[in-house]
């Protein structure tokens, strides 16, 4: 049913999922956000075939090496900027390098990425009687974070089998906390484990890209709360 469905990125797909449809406001740190989407852009490289981990059983997710096995184009930007980043990296990068650095300013060039594909648009409004300015991004159609809720939706339900990009989504909002975002009628905390009960089911390097997100969004929540 879904199949005819346009997909955006995996990280344009978090993204919207992680802000308001109608505030534009985010649901969790702009920072754990963005290092989200940067494992999404790793989990895209490597169902493109272009990456995979290192296969050293022994190191835990976070400390796995990236290692290319094509620095061929994928035809999208962020992600080509990525296969650079890691083929010109002055030592193989760790998931966890990677992530950390690559997540410096990825919010930003995925949101300037959909206000460009015309998904989202800027407007400025002012509050404090005119004093203070507050920029907003908004959607211009929510059908694409519907879409992308459907297709969480549908393997909740059991109603699809989960294909690559949608297990993966599953794996992410799941670690991210944005299963309550869903809008489903499913508890969080149950919605949560079926959706890592999903994702666990993929690829044993998707699997450990998002474990390696899990860790630095905890280590994230441990030096804010120091």
């Amino acid at each position: 049913m879904t199949a005819s469905i346009p997909q955006l990125p995996l990280r344009d797909e978090l993204f919207l999922l992680g802000h308001h449809d109608d505030t534009g406001q985010p649901h969790l740190h702009r920072r754990a956000l963005a290092l989200g989407m940067a494992g999404a852009v790793l989990i895209e490289l490597f169902l493109a075939g272009r990456l995979t981990l290192d296969s050293y059983d022994d190191h835990p997710a976070a400390d796995r090496w990236l290692r290319l096995n094509s620095d061929q184009p994928v035809g999208d930007l962020i992600a080509d900027t990525a296969l650079a980043a890691i083929h010109h990296a002055r030592a193989t990068p760790t998931v966890k390098a990677f992530l950390r650095s690559f997540a410096d300013d990825l919010y930003e060039r995925t949101r300037a990425g959909l206000v460009a594909a015309g998904i989202l648009r800027h407007t400025a409004r002012r509050r404090l009687g005119g004093l203070v300015r507050a920029d907003a991004y908004l959607a211009t159609d929510t059908k694409w974070a519907v879409i992308a809720r459907a297709r969480l939706r549908y393997l909740a339900a059991g109603r699809e089998q989960p294909d690559n990009h949608t297990a993966a989504l599953a794996g992410l909002v799941a670690v991210l906390g944005l299963a309550d975002h869903l809008y489903l009628d499913d508890d969080t905390a149950t919605l949560t484990a079926h959706l890592k009960t999903i994702a666990a089911q993929h690829h044993r390097p998707v699997r450990e890209i998002t474990a390696a997100v899990d860790a630095a969004i905890g280590d994230l929540a441990t030096a804010t709360y120091r």
